[in-house]
């Protein structure tokens, strides 16, 4: 048990609390006692000083039998133990207990050495040192005693009767005796009174210590334990639940975040070696596969030869002849997808391409009851593409909207037409490097599809990593570090920690920090540090004003896409089709289309239908 953080922390916190009630309840029992003999001490005085003022005519006048009279009447009060009259030489000449009368006391005891410290009496003298507390026996009650000097007053040196000289300042004194078994008594139900407070007082700070320290730190530390050890087992999908805002619920949430990072690094492997054992694949099927397609493709070159006689075998071997074409540039892709290779770009006409990938899928999508509506532009300008991978590309589109559709029936609308677009919304930034030429592209963490940009922040002793929206003009960007980041953060790279601040200048819009990234070839992209500002600048960009392109949209009536699967319906190997799909066919289109320098984003209802929507620069490639 005591190996527990949560049982340590109790029991430290209950230890104290006892130390610091204990303390505080000594003190406190310390100063009623102190308080309560204080009171009966004034009393005492009080009642000394009444007795020798109501006795002062009667000395005066030596009426021994009225003091008498007096003192006994006071000693008769209840708590009242003795009350004594002792003249300067230390015979009691008057008590309320008649043994005592004519006996002598010790001068050098505790009632009169105060006085006589120096074999002399003293004038004046404080009540405390006037007082004391004493045991007749052992096992008695306590009592105390306080002595009123009589002073030698002028009426009384100058009185017939007595014979006292002018230079004696003390005639005697008053001695009274109080039992304190009533207080006593008092104090130990005080006593009593704290301490059991004192231990209602401690189990209740105990309970509601153990209360809260279980449900702000054993259960938060206990899902965290359980979550290591589901880690530990290979359980990265575990996530912890929300935990607060304090340390523990933010150390919950980098638990979350750490467990995502590595299930998307251990993704990233998986599909690494996905990656290798393709391109082992597409060696394979290149050298295995390619061989009968030549033979398939001589032997039905040679018989298109043939059978010039024959329209209609000669347009069946057309088909067979440009799909074996198709099928070996097919396979010759998938080594290019693996490969990263640069597409064979020649002029040509958009509108041909898709009408060809229709002609290809034309039987499948008759089966399916599927309807292709086309919007076409035909003044389209040509542009320059691998008509072979764009072509590609529309079959995979076609392919995909017809299984989306299914065997219910649907429609697939084509439209393509040339737009202008300013570069503030639409350039993707592809490549972007710090000052020495590290790469800022996070190829891991994607916005919207596309590979983002990184930005390390330190903060209060903190790091953690900034994702910035690659669209110019978009500003989807995270800023969630699980820290906040103060005024004085540092923004840079994650490679060499070379700051990314842009000096001597500051946001136009809030005055944050600019950070600036080196485009390679395209100047200095500028975008400010704070995530409540959309104040961004690219100014080689601006400048080139607007941009030309060929948009082709692909729209079908199938059952959509789910919003958690959009951002990776891009990335290889990854399939809302179970079995029935490789989920290599968008990626292959994303690899065509940014290696065109073109852009594909895809709208997606759930239930009502998907469109996917190209972009194809035009200018810079006639």
């Amino acid at each position: 048990m005591f190996n527990k953080i949560g049982f340590r922390l109790i029991f430290v916190v209950a230890f104290t609390t006892l130390i610091i009630i204990g303390v505080f309840a000594y003190f406190n029992v310390k100063s009623q006692s102190s308080n309560l003999i204080s009171e009966v001490e004034r009393h005492a005085n009080q009642l000394g000083e009444t007795v020798v003022s109501s006795t002062r005519f009667d000395m005066m006048l030596n009426q021994r039998d009225r003091i008498q009279q007096t003192i006994n009447s006071i000693g008769t009060q209840p708590q009242i133990r003795d009350v004594r009259i002792i003249n300067k030489f230390g015979e009691i000449i008057y008590s309320s207990d008649s043994t005592y009368i004519n006996k002598m006391v010790d001068k050098r005891e505790e009632s009169c050495y105060a006085c006589h410290a120096e074999d002399k009496p003293l004038e004046q003298i404080s009540i405390t040192e006037r007082t004391r507390i004493f045991r007749v026996h052992p096992d008695s009650n306590r009592v105390i005693g306080i002595i009123t000097p009589i002073y030698n007053e002028k009426s009384c040196w100058n009185s017939d009767c007595h014979a006292h000289p002018k230079d004696q300042k003390v005639l005697g004194v008053l001695d009274v005796s109080i039992s304190l078994a009533e207080v006593d008594k008092a104090i130990l139900n005080s006593e009593w009174k704290i301490v059991g407070f004192s231990i209602i007082a401690i189990i209740a700070l105990g309970l509601l210590i153990a209360f809260f320290i279980r449900r702000w730190v054993s259960r938060p530390v206990n899902d965290l334990l359980n979550g290591t050890l589901q880690v530990s087992q290979g359980n990265l999908n575990y996530t912890i639940k929300e935990m607060g805002e304090d340390e523990i619920g933010k150390l919950g949430t980098s638990f979350n975040n750490m467990t995502k990072k590595l299930a998307e690094a251990r993704m990233q492997l998986f599909q690494s070696d996905k990656m290798a054992s393709l391109g082992r694949l597409a060696a394979g099927v290149a050298h295995e596969i390619n061989n009968p397609l030549t033979g398939v493709l001589t032997y039905s070159s040679f018989l298109l030869k043939r059978t010039k006689d024959n329209p209609e075998f000669q347009e069946d071997l057309k088909v067979i002849v440009r799909e074996t074409i198709r099928s070996r540039e097919i396979v010759k892709s998938l080594l290019d997808f693996a490969r990263q290779s640069v597409p064979k770009k020649i002029d040509a006409d958009i509108n041909e391409i898709i009408i060809k990938a229709v002609a290809v899928i034309d039987n499948q999508l008759s089966i399916n009851k599927v309807k292709i509506v086309k919007q076409i532009d035909n003044n389209l300008p040509k542009i320059t593409v691998d008509s072979n991978q764009m072509e590609q590309v529309f079959i995979n589109l076609f392919v995909n909207a017809c299984d989306a559709i299914g065997n219910t029936g649907g429609t697939i609308t084509l439209t393509t037409q040339k737009i202008s677009l300013t570069p503030f919304g639409t350039t993707q930034i592809k490549k972007a490097t710090c000052r020495k030429r590290h790469s800022l592209i996070d190829n891991d963490y994607k916005i919207d599809g596309m590979p983002s940009l990184k930005v390390k922040v330190v903060s209060d002793g903190k790091e953690g990593m900034v994702h910035l929206d690659p669209v110019y003009g978009k500003h989807r960007n995270n800023f969630d570090v699980g820290f906040k980041i103060g005024k004085d953060a540092k923004y840079v790279c994650p490679d060499c920690n070379n700051s990314l601040v842009l000096e001597n200048k500051t946001c136009p819009k809030c005055g944050a920090p600019i950070l600036a990234f080196e485009i390679s070839g395209e100047g200095i992209y500028e975008v400010c540090s704070s995530e409540g500002s959309n104040w961004e600048k690219w100014d080689s960009v601006d400048s080139a004003g607007l941009k030309e392109y060929i948009e082709i949209k692909v729209t079908d009536t199938g059952s959509g896409i789910n919003n958690e699967d959009l951002p990776k319906i891009f990335d290889p190997f990854f399939s809302t089709k179970g079995q029935k799909g490789n989920g290599l066919g968008l990626a292959v289109i994303w690899g065509i289309i940014d290696n065109h320098n073109g852009t594909i984003t895809v709208n997606s209802d759930l239930g009502k239908g998907t469109t996917f929507t190209i972009r194809i620069p035009f200018i810079q490639n006639r």
